[in-house]
């Protein structure tokens, strides 16, 4: 075999058809002879016969066979994608493809064979599936999905994940060419016409031939060729019927008949106008059709409907497609006699859903719609045929009264309806509304037997009874349905508003320890909304009774005063006063001693409740507390107010009793004094707070009741002792500098100041002080050179940033003033009122855009709220004004100044009772603050007046300078 196999390459290199001498090579098939010099030698006895089995060529040299790409296609990664391109996760590559087939051919070698978990692979897969195996699978499969429910939420995500990711890895071809398709919105309708089809090789006008355009000749055509003068006036009719000729122009056409153009279009006006006339007076002389807006009538007749004609035509198509091939599928229907209503073909729309009737004929929406389209005797006849297909259909007989006009035969409809579907509370409910009391009451005995576990027809009943007997109703109903909280809470109204208040509490008691029993949760939120619903009622005991047993469910130790405060606050936005009232009452009976749920709830009585309440409540706080002296302040001030100085006086020698030393109360009661113009008491109690409770507040108020008194000898000698003891109050030194300029003493008081500025150099006001001193006397450039070293000092303080730059606006030095604001505002940059005189510091162009800055560097600073208003106001847009007022206002009520500009806004633009309003917002709110409120009410003169005298005395003063 060796032999023959080098014989071979012989016969190839020596022939001179290479071809020949392979194919022999290849032993299968018989060699032609060849005119060579091999014809003459021995032919071998191997050729032109069968090759052996196994037989390859080549292999005895050592030339083995191999396999191309060609032969088993492309190579092929194991981490290359799949053909294809929307595959799970997990088959998305060929190696995960191979290992998938690995995993199904099964594996039972010994290396696979594990001995506690057995063979890898299932052993028994080819043998017979039984009913035992199944529900051996089914067990297991149960289980298998109640372990993976416990991981499918993180795994949906991270599939989520994987799958976003690949598709912004490998985008599908339609988002490739989206910026592609994106342009073909720029496409006209000639250039998209004229791209051919697909082996469409005809040109344009065959591939879009038009049809031919038919117009007919209109009569002005005849009329003007008869002014021309020709006298071809008529048309022979045999011309139109058998399509002869006119031998030529001008001439007659020949023919038995003539017709005259304009007798016609003359006959057809007159004719129109008659049948206007006729149908406008058909009716005994009333007018049925308007013969001028006969058109537009016809217009209104036109259809609405917005979309293209095409595709009105394809989804009709489509319709008619899905009817045809399932025609009992009743939204086909539907769909298809909604699209023609919508193109304004109603018939054909009415036409559609009967078919649609007959073909679905136990499909409730089919004939709701077709009653809806159908005109209304026929829809009654519609409705009729329905109710024998469908009689237990509660929405057939509701539309079946629905299209009733008399009320007669709307009872009579849904009495019909009770007797079919007597089960249905729908019916029920619409059958009681049209009844009179008495016959609602026997309807809903009635409908409680045939619907037990309805709760609304069970209340309906009780509301509807006397009180006896609502309460056997309530008890019954709460036998029927054990678990719903409405009838206990009905229950309670009942018993609430018949006097009967002891009965409220023990029910709302029963009704938790009956629902808790029948396995019912109790959910906070839900009673306590069904407690402000009482209290929105006048169901005042039910309310409480509910808040009482309700509010500590479901809240730990530690959040329950947090929670029902939040509770209490929740409860007053809804308006429910009564709910926050009990919510507090039960908090104080929790926390006795807590002094912010006291102060809370005196607030909460102050803002919403009587002076008597508030009063009664600040008794029991003020035993409960007896240190907190803002109560005893409250108790005395709310006795003040209602001018009951006694009761007043009573309070604070309580409150003297409780804290002996407590600077506020001797303060108060001497604020009590002076305010009833008992002087001498006043000085008496600060002689004695002096003695027994010494600070610097004791003696400021001591030297300001001399002062304001006139008696400033006293008043200075007091300062004087005051500042032995109190020298670096800055208080003291101010009023004893103020004191001075009182009296003309101007050296003394910038001796004050000076002296002042050595023990509190960190005090603005001093600094300010002394540097209107300077300006009053006129020496500008020592009270600038005050002012800079005063913020070489305090760097951060807006107060001395801000009076340096008014300083040189009024000098008229503009620009100096600009320059200073700018440095100021890098100093500061989170300043209120820098930023409010920054705005109005710019041109009026400009203000708007600083406005702007100042909103987005102070967003809730009062001053820059209160600047934008005035801007505004500047502007003349009132309405946008009165809300920036209203915002400062709410944000800060402290701020006098901005109540003062509101006023003084109401008084230009509101009315009488905007300006009453303003006002009465204003005394509750007490303010204390402001630059132009503090120069008013801490003036000598004005240490007396109200709030409301303040308010005006300052409105007064302001000018619309801006």
């Amino acid at each position: 075999m060796a032999s023959s196999a080098k014989q071979g390459p012989k016969i190839v290199s020596k022939s001179s058809a290479g071809g020949a001498g392979a194919v022999g090579a290849g032993g299968g098939l018989p060699v032609m002879p060849l005119a060579s010099p091999l014809m003459g030698k021995k032919k071998k006895p191997f050729l032109g016969m069968p090759a052996p089995l196994g037989y390859v060529p080549g292999l005895g040299r050592g030339a083995t066979g191999f396999t191309t790409r060609s032969d088993i296609g492309p190579a092929r990664d194991a981490n290359d994608p799949v053909d294809d391109r929307h595959a799970a996760p997990g088959k998305r590559t060929v190696g995960d493809q191979m290992k998938k087939k690995e995993e199904d051919e099964e594996d039972l070698n010994d290396t696979n064979y594990d001995e506690f978990n057995g063979y890898a692979g299932s052993l028994f897969s080819s043998g017979p599936y039984e009913k035992d195996d199944e529900e051996a699978d089914a067990i297991y499969a149960a289980l298998d999905k109640r372990m993976d429910e416990r991981r499918k939420e993180r795994r949906e995500l991270r599939e989520k994940d994987e799958i976003e990711k690949y598709r912004m890895e490998r985008p599908k071809i339609q988002q490739q060419f989206s910026d592609l398709k994106r342009k073909l919105s720029g496409m006209s309708e000639e250039e998209w016409l004229s791209i051919p089809e697909v082996g469409d090789a005809r040109n344009k006008r065959q591939r879009n031939p038009r049809n031919e355009k038919l117009t007919p000749v209109p009569d002005s055509f005849f009329s003007k060729h008869l002014q021309t003068g020709d006298k071809h006036t008529t048309v022979d009719p045999l011309q139109g019927l058998a399509g002869l000729n006119t031998p030529y122009p001008g001439s007659m056409t020949p023919g038995t008949g003539e017709l005259d153009m304009r007798k016609i279009g003359q006959a057809r006006n007159t004719l129109m106008d008659m049948r206007l006339s006729q149908v406008s007076d058909s009716v005994s002389g009333q007018t049925v059709v308007d013969p001028k807006g006969y058109l537009t009538d016809l217009n209104s007749m036109i259809p609405t409907h917005g979309g293209d004609i095409s595709d009105i035509k394809k989804a009709r198509l489509l319709l008619k497609s899905v009817r045809e091939t399932n025609p009992h599928h009743p939204p086909a229907w539907i769909a298809s006699a909604r699209l023609e209503e919508v193109t304004g073909k109603l018939q054909v729309a009415r036409n559609l859903i009967m078919k649609g009737t007959e073909m679905c004929p136990k499909s409730e929406d089919v004939w709701l719609e077709a009653a809806r389209l159908q005109p209304g005797d026929t829809a009654k006849a519609v409705v009729a045929q329905a109710v024998r297909h469908l009689p237990q259909s509660v929405r057939i007989y509701i539309r079946a009264a629905e299209l009733e006009t008399d009320m007669r035969a709307k009872k009579r409809v849904l009495r019909k309806a009770l007797e079919n579907v007597s089960k249905s509370v729908r019916l029920w409910k619409t059958a009681v509304e049209l009844e009179e009391p008495e016959d609602a009451r026997i309807m809903l005995s009635r409908a409680v037997e045939c619907c037990p576990t309805s709760v609304e027809l069970w209340l309906a009943l009780a509301r509807l009874e006397t009180y006896e007997n609502a309460r056997r109703v309530l008890n019954k109903a709460r036998e029927n349905i054990p678990t719903d909280r409405h009838i206990w809470i009905t229950a309670a109204k009942l018993e609430e508003a018949n006097d009967n208040v002891q009965m409220v509490e023990k029910i709302i008691d029963r009704a938790i320890t009956s629902l808790r029993a029948n396995g019912v949760e109790i959910n906070r939120e839900q009673w306590i909304q069904d407690a402000e619903e009482c209290d929105k009622a006048g169901s005042v005991a039910t309310c409480q009774a509910v808040i009482r047993d309700v509010i500590g469910i479901g809240i730990e130790e530690e959040d329950r005063k947090h929670t029902w405060m939040e509770d209490a606050d929740s409860c007053v936005s809804h308006g429910a006063l009564e709910c926050a009232r009990a919510i507090y009452a039960h908090a104080l009976q929790m926390f006795p001693s807590k002094k912010s749920v006291w102060l809370r709830a005196a607030y909460f009585e102050k803002n919403n409740g009587t002076r008597e309440s508030l009063e009664a409540l600040l008794q029991r706080a003020v035993a409960h507390c007896p240190k907190a002296e803002v109560l005893w302040l409250m108790g005395a001030k709310s006795k003040w107010l209602a001018e009951d100085v006694p009761a007043a006086r009573s309070i604070l020698a309580l409150a003297f009793q409780a804290n002996p030393n407590s600077e506020e109360i001797w303060l108060a009661a001497v604020k009590l004094e002076s305010e009833n113009n008992e002087y001498e008491r006043a000085r008496r109690l600060l002689a004695k707070a002096r003695s027994s409770a010494p600070t610097a507040r004791v003696f400021m108020k001591s030297v300001k009741l001399e002062w304001v008194l006139g008696n400033i000898d006293a008043a200075q000698e007091l300062c004087t002792e005051a500042l032995k003891h109190y020298e670096d109050f800055p208080k003291l030194w101010m009023m004893r500098g103020q004191i001075e300029e009182q009296g003309e003493n101007m050296d003394k008081a910038r001796e004050a100041y000076n002296q002042g500025l050595k023990k509190c150099p960190h005090s603005s006001g001093l600094w300010w002080l002394l540097s209107r001193l300077e300006e009053r006397v006129g020496q500008l450039t020592r009270a600038r050179a005050i002012l800079e070293k005063a913020r070489l000092k305090n760097s951060q303080s807006p107060e001395l940033w801000l009076e340096s730059v008014r300083l040189e606006f009024r000098a008229g030095l503009k620009n100096i003033a600009n320059t200073l604001m700018a440095k100021a505002l890098q100093e500061c940059p989170n300043s209120g009122i820098l930023w409010a005189e920054a705005v109005f510091l710019e041109a009026r162009p400009q203000r708007k855009t600083k406005s702007v800055d100042a909103l987005k560097k102070c967003e809730h600073d009062p001053h820059v709220l209160l600047a934008v208003a005035k801007l505004f106001w500047s502007e003349r847009k009132i309405t946008k004004a009165r809300e920036w007022f209203l915002r400062t206002v709410k944000i800060e009520p402290d701020l006098g100044d901005a109540w003062a500009l509101f006023y003084k806004f109401e008084l230009q633009h509101g009315t009488e009772e905007q300006q009453e309003e303003v006002r009465k917002r204003c005394e509750n709110a007490e303010p204390r603050h402001g630059e132009l409120w503090c120069a008013e009410s801490k003036h000598v003169l004005n240490w007396q007046k109200k709030t409301g005298e303040i308010l005006a005395g300052v409105a007064g003063k302001i000018k619309n300078t801006f």
